[in-house]
């Protein structure tokens, strides 16, 4: 008798641990299928930051008539406004007083994409400290 208690415990354990898969595969398989229609959908457009090494200034003058506020980095991350060389202090006093000369315009970056990501960070908060709230950044499509 004693077997037959240990052997009906032995089944008992058995059965517990076969664990069904099933709805875990056909999720996994619903999500892998979602992944596979939804990829293609997710080509990004490729855009190059506008090149001003040597040229950048001149060429984005056809451009700039649009706004009397424009502030150009250069490769070697070098500000301009309107064409003046500036440091980033600078910058934020001209913003101001372009804010209240035009306080309907819009500032335009013309952002060379040699120069480093933290320039664009610099002029972007000097350009809402200075009261704008949009910037327009003037692109070279690829």
């Amino acid at each position: 008798m004693k077997r037959a208690r240990l052997s009906s415990r032995q089944g008992e354990s058995s059965e517990e641990l076969h664990i069904n898969l099933t709805p875990l595969i056909d999720v996994v398989f619903v999500v892998l299928i979602m992944f596979i229609v939804i990829a293609p959908m997710l080509e990004l457009d490729r855009i190059q930051l506008a090149a001003s090494a040597g040229h950048g200034i001149k060429e984005s003058g056809v451009v700039q008539e649009s706004s009397p506020i424009a502030i150009q980095v250069q490769e070697d991350d070098t500000l301009y406004f309107n064409r003046k060389i500036v440091s980033e202090k600078q910058l934020i006093e001209l913003l101001k007083n372009a804010k209240r000369a035009y306080p309907t315009q819009v500032p335009q970056l013309f952002h060379d994409k040699k120069a480093h990501f933290g320039t664009y960070q610099t002029v972007k908060n000097a350009v809402e400290t200075a009261g704008f709230e949009q910037l327009d950044i003037i692109l070279q499509p690829g």
